[in-house]
């Protein structure tokens, strides 16, 4: 597949700020692209706009040359799985039941999940290696479990895009680590692209082929990642001296990001 944004524009109620001006990004199957940018520039309002959750004022998204406003809703939604930012879950639905609402996308307006839904659904948390998990409660679980839930959610539509919105905020490095590797697993084994809002540059230089920065001041930029998370982008992005190291550990090269100081 292939997902574009095309001269994306977009304020809050015709405001005079325009919160998102000309973005324009793509992405194909098996590519991840982390998308960066200071709080409040706009990064969640990006990931809604695109996928026609709000309305661009300007601009297109367009899914294998198609606008996505052509698309019927539910066709959409068999292509492509958003992943929300996790909160504690007020719900006490058990993992497993959680996971099966994921297959809405295939179900009929008054039909319940069958067997193979929930077969669909236990195979979706195996992927994610959550299946020990299938009976505990969602109001029971920590942060990262949770988070791990609404990704084999995602999963169990079988898409072939996920849209995840900073999936390893709020959680340990052990937690981050094993998102982040997930993400990787997904894309490589299944072909499934992702778009992934992040705080994190190191985060985006591990994972991610493309990147897309955010600017309240500057345009968006987008390219190759290891060419767009650079110490002068960083600078002007989050008004941060940064330094950016390559280094190689056990037979595998690493980049890091150190932020040094503020700078005006």
């Amino acid at each position: 597949m292939k997902f574009e944004v095309k001269n994306g524009c977009f304020s809050y109620n015709n405001n005079s700020r325009t919160i998102l001006k000309n973005v324009n990004f793509d992405i194909n199957s098996g590519e991840i692209l982390c998308v960066l940018g200071s709080n409040g520039v706009g990064k969640t309002t990006l990931l809604k706009c695109m996928m026609g959750l709000q309305k661009w004022h300007s601009g297109e998204t367009l899914l294998d040359g198609r606008n996505i406003s052509e698309i019927p809703i539910k066709e959409l939604w068999k292509r492509i799985s958003y992943v929300p930012q996790a909160k504690n879950s007020v719900f006490s639905y058990t993992a497993l039941d959680m996971v099966t609402m994921g297959r809405s996308a295939h179900l009929g307006m008054f039909r319940q999940p069958t067997k193979k839904d929930e077969e669909v659904a236990v195979k979706a948390m195996e992927d994610c290696g959550i299946l020990w998990l299938k009976d505990k409660l969602c109001t029971q679980m920590s942060g990262g479990e949770l988070q791990m839930v609404l990704i084999a959610r995602s999963l169990a539509t079988n898409p072939e895009m996920l849209v995840l919105d900073e999936p390893e905020s709020n959680l340990d490095f052990k937690n981050q680590l094993i998102i982040l590797n997930l993400i990787q697993k997904l894309s490589e084994e299944k072909n499934i692209c992702a778009i992934v809002n992040t705080h994190f540059p190191a985060h985006a230089m591990k994972i991610g082929k493309k990147a897309l920065i955010l600017n309240k001041n500057n345009p968006p930029l987008f390219g190759k990642t290891d060419e767009i998370i650079s110490e002068e982008n960083m600078r002007k992005t989050f008004s941060v001296q940064v330094q950016i190291h390559d280094f190689d550990y056990a037979n595998r090269h690493y980049r890091s990001v150190e932020p040094l100081f503020i700078v005006s």
